[in-house]
């Protein structure tokens, strides 16, 4: 007993204390960035008060043409869009080649992969562009077959890694393939699929940043802007967005791989 206070009251205020403390931790860490890219979105004029004395001599120092949140949900857009069917075809090309009538195309679709990250960008937008026109399209394409290489390479090796005793035992049980594949190898695949999906996204997210070569808007705009009018507020804007984006959106991500590995 200390001040009349006894000792076990006294632990269980410095136990309450010290939870407090780290929800309180926890919520900054976890609204830190949110908070931080939500400001930069929608007050524009945090910008002007903290480039002012950066870039005194540039005159317009807030990217105008279209207002942030329009350029982040055109950013989504693509990004969802060609990273839903990466995932899928990815996905399903993966389990494909893992199956025993589908690996001997494993080094045909490790090639077709392959070539479609090693291509660069912007050469399948200029050939994207006579095919769709302009927009959002040929920007998907090009971010299509260049994220669907780590999501294929870690199916299958996601897929592989499960043992092959483990398979056995769960057919012995009486599961047919399809319950196997269901029940225990994508469950056990989980998280090095997951590490190519994560991988795929982030590199979607500053690669479609191109799209607005093409007329596709997205966070890539005020880069592009910044260049042909030589102003670096304009690039810093896009860039430092696109970031936060990515950050952000791996985190969701990593929230949701987890939530999956606790559940199983």
């Amino acid at each position: 007993m200390a001040d009349g206070v006894p000792s076990s009251t006294s632990g269980l205020m410095a136990a309450s204390g010290d939870a407090g403390r780290l929800r309180l931790v926890a919520v900054i860490r976890h609204g830190l960035l949110p908070g931080l890219f939500l400001l930069l979105v929608f007050w524009t004029g945090l910008w002007a008060k903290v480039f002012e004395p950066l870039f005194p001599e540039i005159n317009q120092l807030i990217y105008s043409r279209t207002p942030f949140w329009k350029l982040v949900l055109q950013h989504l857009e693509m990004v969802a869009a060609a990273g839903l069917a990466a995932c899928v075809i990815g996905v399903g090309l993966g389990i494909g080649v893992t199956r025993r009538s589908g690996r001997e195309f494993l080094p045909m679709v490790n090639s077709l992969v392959s070539i479609g990250q090693t291509f660069p960008p912007v050469a399948v937008l200029a050939l994207a562009v006579p095919a769709v026109g302009f927009g959002a399209k040929p920007t998907i394409v090009a971010l299509f077959l260049y994220g669907i290489l780590p999501i294929v390479r870690n199916t299958v090796a996601g897929l592989e890694s499960v043992p092959e005793h483990l398979k056995d035992s769960a057919r012995g049980m009486g599961m047919t393939d399809l319950q196997v594949l269901a029940l225990l190898e994508l469950p056990l695949a989980w998280p090095i699929l997951m590490a190519g999906v994560r991988t795929s996204i982030i590199i979607t997210i500053g690669t479609a940043t191109i799209g607005a070569t093409v007329g596709a808007g997205g966070l890539g705009a005020p880069i592009i802007a910044g260049l042909n009018s030589e102003n670096p507020v304009f690039i810093l804007q896009g860039a430092i967005l696109a970031g936060l984006f990515a950050v952000l959106v791996d985190r969701l991500l990593e929230r949701l791989e987890g939530c999956f590995n606790g559940s199983a």
